[in-house]
């Protein structure tokens, strides 16, 4: 991946080990670490550790949004960051303030904060056990002080749970899972079920933290990728070696990295030579062999011998940060199921809290029913109607898919465009540089009157320097083996999808496709090279044809199996190209694919526009001109070794250039869905379950919220599936 590429701002280091959600850390944090921001205010940002599920992150985004001066606050539960942008210093009323709700910030920049103890994560549920124990010995021994144990243990337990509820009733989430276990609680105690009340807390706490172990996996498998960057590099100045923090390199710095070492920022070797093992970043298990003046990414494993590199990046901008940054930013880019589900949720629980007090109010009211028992009932199903698990189905399973694209070399802008990759029907590519190597080589120079083969190509490539399309740089480099200098070109200016012109010694230069106008003569030998599958230039001197130039470029290895890995998905393939016809049909026919050749830039787009209308479509596409057209697609991907324009406007990019990697993307997409689908069945499925069995009284409080706290670890477990997909 090329520095530049997916350009975004630094990406956060995360603590590996969260505490579960109603364990509170007092310790005072850090400042938060300030970042540039607009002219308005400054961005902080900060770590906060003590979040287990989704519902924490909306806890907390509710608590600071309210603070005076805060213009925007998003907490990216993947990677535990809180970000906030502030027309003030607002640090400590931010601290201040997540500390009320519960939770321990942790400044961005600083070191990540070692995980805390087994006693410290686990010993509200370890006194709750023990003194559950003890009330059941007590009740096997001396039954008539039992009933005064179960009330202590469940005022122990309450005591904790309903403070945090009440915190976070004050910050505007009145109904919590520690709100709907608070009402339970105290509604199985004012009806004598004190023994119900102690093991539904206990139940839930347990739930809790085995909520609060999957969701430190997940992340863990999110972030990953942070340990492949070292903390530590070797700089060398004037021949001096020494050890630095990779923070302080920056971009000309010269790098010395071991054998076996991995590269602390992105670099250009300035080695002859070298093999990387780049698996981290493209799941290729075969070392890429690198020539100098490459560009090698971050986290990289230089395989058999010490190199020394020019560091290309700044802190923050490597490529593992600029992957972990779209993995965070994922969170802005929801899938719509995702924010349905956000929705609903929040008009959901007010609606079973009704539910509940009707269930409990109603029978004895209107049917004269036992009181004790339809409160009981009311009770279950107050618990039963925590949506923790549906709310985390979406997001758990969305975060998992992203982060395993990533570990394979795929980055997807978030769920949104996850969730568009599942339904892709129909793929457009471009053809140079995507379809082919994108490195065509000149086959053909063609002068027709008064210059030779040597100046015409001198100053075909003068008017090409500096560009970067494929064609000109292949110019350029035939150009640069004649060793002469190449005339000196002015007023360069490139006609986007058509060709490039300048003005040489005050005369007018055009190097473009062929133009109507030419003899017949002219128009048959540039047929015949067409034929054969050769992109034609045709150089023109004052508007007066000079001499061809005949490029063909040659397709890469992995387009036939991609092809027919896609035919398996049903998906199905166009090629959409600028380039000539018949070079394009000799393209199209080698590898069986349907084709539209001679398109504009706007061309391209009106038929990406056309084709939607009966599919899906996603555009493939590597250089400035296929932007437009990735825009009006339902997705665009982009090849990683594109321009920044197409790799900015994508939905997704293949950093390693394979185009096996599409089909790829398409089954983890599908799969991803697939798993959510699985989620919320599992999820609604046991609530749906619950509620019947409970109005018939075969279920009760316990089963009910271990029943609830299992359903989030179950769905949370089948969301880290997917990282293990191939």
């Amino acid at each position: 991946m090329q520095a530049g590429q997916f350009t975004l701002s630094p990406a956060l280091s995360t603590s590996d080990a969260a505490p579960s959600c109603q364990q509170k850390c007092c310790a005072d944090s850090p400042a938060g670490a300030p970042a540039p921001g607009p002219a308005t205010g400054s961005r902080y940002r900060w770590i906060i550790n003590g979040m287990d599920c989704p519902n924490c992150a909306r806890n907390v985004e509710n608590a600071v949004r309210v603070l005076a001066g805060i213009h925007d606050v998003q907490v990216l539960f993947a990677t535990q960051t809180l970000l906030i942008h502030a027309e003030r210093d607002v640090k400590a009323e931010v601290e201040h303030t997540v500390k009320q709700a519960g939770f321990h910030l942790q400044d961005a920049s600083a070191p990540a904060e070692k995980s805390a103890g087994f006693w410290q994560e686990n010993r509200l549920l370890l006194v709750i056990s023990l003194l559950m124990l003890a009330s059941w010995l007590l009740h096997a021994i001396w039954p008539t002080w039992s009933q005064t144990a179960f009330i202590s243990t469940t005022l122990v337990g309450l005591w904790p749970i309903s403070r945090k509820a009440w915190q976070q009733a004050r910050n505007g989430s009145p109904f919590a899972i520690e709100t709907l276990m608070t009402v339970a609680a105290v509604g199985a105690l004012f009806i004598g079920a004190s023994a119900e009340a102690a093991m539904v807390l206990l139940l839930f706490l347990l739930g809790e933290r085995l909520e609060g172990i999957a969701a430190s996996r997940a992340r863990r498998g999110v972030t990953a990728l942070m340990a492949l960057k070292p903390d530590k590099a070797i700089r060398v100045r004037n021949d001096l070696r020494e050890e630095i923090a990779a923070s302080m390199l920056r971009p000309g710095d010269v790098i010395d990295v071991a054998a076996g070492e991995r590269l602390p920022a992105d670099a250009r070797l300035l080695s002859p030579f070298a093999s990387f093992d780049e698996s981290a970043l493209t799941g290729e298990s075969i070392p890429t062999e690198h020539q100098q003046d490459d560009v090698i990414a971050a986290g990289c494993i230089s395989i058999d011998r010490q190199v020394r590199l020019s560091v290309v990046s700044l802190p923050g901008e490597s490529a593992i940060d600029r992957i972990l940054q779209l993995i965070e930013e994922a969170e802005a880019h929801r899938a719509p199921l995702e924010r349905f589900l956000d929705r609903f949720s929040r008009i959901y629980t007010p609606l079973v809290m009704l539910m509940a007090l009707l269930v409990a109010l109603l029978p004895p009211l209107l049917l004269a029913a036992d009181w004790q028992t339809w409160i009981y009932k009311g009770l279950t199903l107050l618990l039963i109607g925590c949506p923790c698990a549906l709310v985390i189905s979406t997001p758990a399973a969305i975060t998992s898919g992203l982060a395993a694209a990533a570990r394979r070399g795929a980055l997807i802008k978030g769920g949104a465009a996850l969730e568009k990759l599942g339904g892709i029907r129909l793929l457009a590519f471009d053809k140079t540089g995507t379809l082919t190597q994108g490195k065509p080589e000149l086959t053909d120079i063609i002068p027709l009157d008064g210059i030779d083969k040597a100046q015409l190509l001198l100053h075909a490539a003068a008017v090409e320097q500096g560009a970067t399309h494929p064609l000109a740089l292949a110019i350029v480099a035939q150009a640069r083996q004649l060793n002469q200098p190449l005339p000196q070109a002015q007023d360069q200016r490139v006609l986007a999808g058509r060709g490039i012109e300048a003005h040489i010694n005050g005369q007018h230069w055009l190097l473009t496709a062929p133009l109507p106008g030419l003899t017949d003569t002219l128009a048959a030998r540039i047929d015949a090279l067409e034929r054969s599958g050769k992109t034609v230039v045709v150089i023109y001197k004052e508007q007066q044809p000079l001499g061809l130039l005949a490029l063909r470029d040659t397709l890469r290895e992995d387009v036939r199996p991609a092809l027919a890995e896609l035919q398996q998905l049903g998906v199905k393939a166009v090629m959409l190209t600028g380039d000539n016809p018949r070079a394009a049909a000799a393209i199209a026919t080698e590898i069986g694919l349907e084709y539209r050749a001679g398109l504009l830039p706007a061309d391209k787009v009106a038929a990406i526009r056309q084709l939607s209308q009966a599919h899906a479509v996603a555009m493939v596409g590597d250089g400035i001109n296929d932007a437009p057209a990735m825009k009006a697609a339902t997705l665009g991907i982009a090849m990683g070794s594109g321009s920044d324009v197409a790799l900015e406007t994508a939905d997704a990019a293949l950093t390693h250039n394979r185009l096996t990697g599409l089909p790829a993307m398409i089954r983890l997409a599908r799969a991803t869905q697939a798993n959510i689908r699985q989620n919320i069945a599992i999820a609604l499925g046991l609530k749906a379950l619950l509620l019947v069995t409970t109005l018939l009284g075969l279920t009760g409080l316990w089963l009910a919220v271990l029943a609830d706290s299992g359903a989030t670890a179950l769905v949370t477990a089948n969301a880290l599936r997917l990282l293990r997909k191939r």
